[in-house]
């Protein structure tokens, strides 16, 4: 707050005197300071921070000062507002939203500029709670009980989720699980929750075992259990009574495990059963999860719920729900086949409907209920307060926009160097290649050595991509050996969080060494990190940074009670209170140096986490180490949607899956040498068959990704490594990848909207639907800019699949021509060597030619796909791609519009400029009609209707 604060001792002196502020309000420079009569919160506090954005804190102290925000950079505007007070109530008014709060119990409602209430408050709770010794509390705020309102966002998530009403999400860092506490709703409002703590969105209740809830009964009749049978080698070596399915963390497994059955790490083929009846006497719909990894296999009633599988050190949550009748028992069966990974379920009973259906936030820890209310006319203008509050997305260069492969990982320079040269020779285009860890010696991690046999000279190596016109990314960690002199130097400033090497732990490499992570909570540390990379990294001339770990994941799959101290204290004190900014502040150390260092040249950084703000740091994230399993790819697409609605644009995934199961690991496609010296099998040809149509459609997906990028482990993932020379596979990936760059003018512009109007590339169907109820819940179809649509398939051998067309809009098939009327659902052919997407009637779609890399040809003639049926305009976006110059007004935008009535199409007259622009340039224009295919016409340049000399003033040409 930009006042001065009362104190708590003010306050009870004044209340001595008979001078109490309960039940009243103060008017301050940029808000008002509310004090109820009763309630949990002593005193709510309430700010303008833009003519459409209110900051509430709500305080169990009057007084109360506050640390400052890590996520926020916004200070509370000079807007102009009004508070008055009407009955028991006060209402703060900005011009296009309005606060009322509740003199009676601080309770709090929100309006549009209109008067219409949009978010009401229906829940509060402010409990005390002592973490790291001190005083904190534990909070709840609820709004909206019984909404009907769609809710999007909080980060990326793996449970196939979109409409996030009804549903229960956990707001805790993990390697593919990204939190980030924004979310916005289909009736134009959004909620950013201003805390650094586990939070959740949907039941405040943590999910627990089953039998803290549930009555359970195993096979022989006896309660409180579940009957567990374990195999090895196909026969039953032991059969005991069990409280719960208790695997989630290593230290279970340690603990759990019966020395009966041997130990888990030295046995083979092991299965483990668990029988048991279930039963409440709260009927309803009960939300339960499924923690695993390896094998699962889960059946209800005989119903098969789920069938899943994880990398064994990975595992994550899988959602479910179960109908309860009073008393009634359901039979659970669940087959698990551990080769050393985790599994457990969880429960939570059910809540009232109203809470259920509700917005309602909650974090373990808290200074105070802290939050900004977002009110706007769409939800682009949502994402954009988002922006002003946590930070504008700088522009990415144009590069990071092609294709990007990359593999874990390239074991020499040559290898990465063998691949670049490849696809420059085989003429398939390609803007950026990826070394990956442990380039370093293997007891080297964190010394930012390059290992001199394998990379004798990494700065030969830069230069030599660069000679091929292409970029190179490095990864980079916070995680440090105990034995290098960069840890020794943040533990002797008191920089490292040295718990996890005091408890002895190692990580997996060789024999294992003992390692830790820095604490990023400070400048100092932040300037120590970048400057020990400066001179072993940075100067050697790499185009961005690969920043993995970023959760950050000390100890992976260690209890939560342990992990807490493995990530702390910080300057804010214990782990818990920084659970989820890791990322943030880890970023931020990176992206200042190379600001400073390298002022003009805009910058990269791949991060595998992110918080609220994190694009302020030039940062994509990415989904984390997926599993190369379809209905993974299934999840990407919401993961992805949902991501880019929490205001964060640049967001990729390893197309492929990052782990892949054993039976895809050996043959011909790449297996791991390790596997190939153990004797793998060859690959069973329907393995083979599936693995590369898995990796197809997915890597058709990417292409209609933000970022286009090709990652994974053991199995390689270049396109003529796992392409058969001839392949229908070969000829769709090379299809895909050289479309990616004839989109590049669309996708660049599309791109820059995401600076200059806070925009956003891969879109909720919401986000242009709003007033279409259908598109709400579509959880496997997106938008990619505002004129694609984009329906990836996400099951095995399927040849076409359902599209619902949004009502409002004509939708082209791009491969075929037909069109679909809006408001329609319509079976689509999808091809093994395709997938459906859909341009929108209306829509001026900016082409160009096949090139190597994305500025090969700046002067390239652009082809205008004009699809007839509809008005339409778009703005195409230029300028120098590298620069920062685009923040100095250096750029030129084109307008494009399409009237359909008169046929005409008008590129209207340049505005701006940069240096290096192409003044002159020739756009042919090709109107698309009903039956006409836009993909097989794209290299026919006589097939344009007009071919149009341009040089920056305005010029037209009629429908034929």
């Amino acid at each position: 707050m930009h006042i001065k604060p009362i104190t708590a001792a003010v306050w009870l002196a004044l209340a001595g005197c008979g001078q109490a502020y309960a039940g009243s309000f103060q008017q301050t420079a940029t808000g008002v300071i509310v004090r109820p009569d009763q309630g949990a919160a002593k005193e709510v506090r309430l700010e303008v921070m833009h003519d459409n954005i209110i900051h509430v804190v709500k305080l169990d102290q009057p007084g109360k000062q506050l640390t400052p925000s890590l996520m926020t950079v916004a200070v509370p505007c000079a807007c102009k507002f009004t508070v008055a007070e009407k009955g028991k109530s006060v209402t703060l008014k900005a011009g296009k939203i309005s606060a009322t709060v509740s003199l009676a119990d601080g309770q709090v409602q929100f309006a549009d500029g209109k008067g219409k209430v949009f978010l009401k408050q229906a829940a509060e709770n402010i409990a005390p709670v002592t973490v790291g010794g001190k005083p904190f509390v534990a909070i709840t705020e609820g709004f909206n009980h019984g909404t009907r309102d769609a809710y999007y966002g909080l980060g990326q998530h793996q449970n196939g989720q979109m409409n996030l009403n009804g549903e229960d999400v956990l707001l805790a860092q993990h390697n593919m699980d990204v939190a980030v506490p924004f979310l916005v709703s289909d009736k134009n409002y959004g909620l950013l929750w201003d805390n650094n703590a586990i939070s959740r969105f949907g039941d405040p209740k943590p999910y627990g075992p089953m039998g803290r809830d549930l009555k359970l009964v195993d096979d022989e009749g006896k309660p409180g259990g579940l009957t567990a049978r374990y195999y090895v080698g196909g026969k039953l070596v032991f059969t005991r009574h069990e409280k719960d399915i208790a695997y989630q963390y290593l230290k279970d497994v340690a603990e759990n495990w019966p020395a009966e059955v041997g130990k888990l790490k030295e046995l083979k083929d092991v299965k483990v059963v668990w029988d048991a009846t279930l039963s409440t006497d709260k009927p309803g719909v009960h939300k339960m999860q499924l923690y695993s990894s390896d094998y699962a296999t889960l059946t209800l009633d005989g119903k098969q719920v789920l069938d899943v599988w994880r990398q064994d050190w990975n595992p994550w949550y899988h959602n479910f729900e179960v109908s309860f009748a009073k008393d009634k028992p359901v039979k659970l069966h669940l087959e698990w086949k551990p080769g050393g990974g985790m599994v457990a379920i969880t429960h939570n009973d059910p809540l009232p409907a109203a809470e259920r259906h509700s917005l309602t936030m909650s974090s373990e820890v808290a200074e105070a209920i802290n939050y900004h209310v977002i009110s706007a006319d769409s939800i682009d203008k949502v994402i954009a307060g988002y922006r002003h509050l946590t930070g504008q997305a700088p522009m990415m260069p144009k590069w990071t926009y092609g294709f990007w492969q990359s593999r874990q990982r390239y074991e020499t320079q040559e290898q990465l160097l063998d691949v670049v040269r490849e696809y420059r020779k085989r003429g398939w285009p390609l803007d950026a290649i990826v070394q990956d860890w442990f380039y370093w010696p293997e007891n080297g991690w964190g010394s930012h050595d390059f290992d001199k046999v394998r990379f004798p000279d990494p700065k030969r190596m830069v230069d030599e991509v660069h000679k091929n016109n292409a970029r190179v990314m490095l990864s980079v960690w916070g995680k440090f050996y105990a034995n290098t002199d960069n840890y020794k130097e943040f533990a002797a400033k008191g920089h490292m969080w040295t718990k996890n090497v005091e408890n002895g732990a190692l990580d997996w490499v060789g024999p294992g060494y003992k390692n830790s992570h820095y604490d990023p909570y400070t400048q100092e540390a932040r300037d120590i990190y970048y400057r020990q990379l400066k001179t072993k990294l940075v100067d050697l001339g790499f185009d961005a940074w690969w920043m993995d770990n970023s959760e950050a994941d000390v100890q992976s799959n260690s209890r939560p009670e342990d992990f807490k101290k493995l990530i702390g204290p910080t300057v804010y004190g214990a782990g818990e209170i920084t659970f989820n900014p890791y990322s943030l502040v880890h970023s931020q150390a990176m992206i200042d140096g190379l600001r400073r260092d390298q002022p003009d040249t805009r910058q990269f950084i791949l991060s595998r986490s992110g918080f609220a703000g994190v694009q302020r740091n030039s940062v994509a994230v990415w989904s984390g180490d997926t599993a190369g399993r379809w209905n993974n790819l299934h999840d990407q697409i919401s993961a992805g949607v949902s991501f880019s609605m929490s205001g964060i644009p640049n967001w990729t995934h390893d197309i492929g899956g990052y782990a892949q199961e054993a039976r895809f690991q050996s043959g011909d496609i790449g297996s791991a040498q390790e596997n190939r010296n153990a004797g793998a099998v060859e690959i069973k040809p329907e393995d083979l068959k599936e693995w590369q149509e898995l990796n197809l459609r997915w890597f058709q997906f990417g292409a209609f990704s933000p970022l286009f990028r090709s990652h994974g482990e053991v199995v390689k993932r270049e396109i003529h490594v796992i392409a058969p020379e001839g392949s229908e596979m070969r000829d769709s990936m090379v299809w895909y990848d050289k479309l990616r760059y004839r989109l590049m003018p669309y996708i660049y512009a599309t791109a820059s909207d995401t600076h200059h109007n806070s925009g956003t590339i891969m879109r909720g169907l919401v986000m242009d639907f709003p007033d279409d109820d259908k598109v709400k819940d579509i959880k496997d179809q997106y938008l990619f800019g505002h004129n694609l649509m984009v329906a990836p398939v996400s099951v095995y051998g399927a040849r076409e699949r359902g599209v619902y067309m949004p009502k409002g809009a004509s939708w082209y098939d791009f491969d075929t021509g037909e069109v679909h009327k809006g408001g329609s659902s319509v079976t689509v052919k999808a091809p093994y060597g395709r997938i459906p997407v859909l341009v929108k009637a209306g829509a001026i779609l900016p082409t160009g030619p096949v090139t190597q890399y994305v500025d090969e040809r700046p002067d390239a003639p652009i082809t205008l796909n004009v699809y007839t049926g509809a008005d339409g305009s778009f703005s195409l976006y230029e300028d120098d791609g590298l620069t920062n110059a685009y923040t100095r007004g250096e750029f030129s935008r084109i307008p494009l519009s399409y009237n359909d009535k008169t046929g005409v199409v008008t590129i209207g007259a340049r505005v701006g400029q940069y240096k290096g622009m192409v003044a002159k340039r020739e756009f042919r224009i090709r109107f698309i009609k009903a039956g006409m295919s836009t993909s097989q016409a794209l290299d026919k340049a006589d097939l344009a209707d007009h071919v149009l000399s341009y040089e920056g003033k305005a010029v037209t040409a009629r429908r034929k």
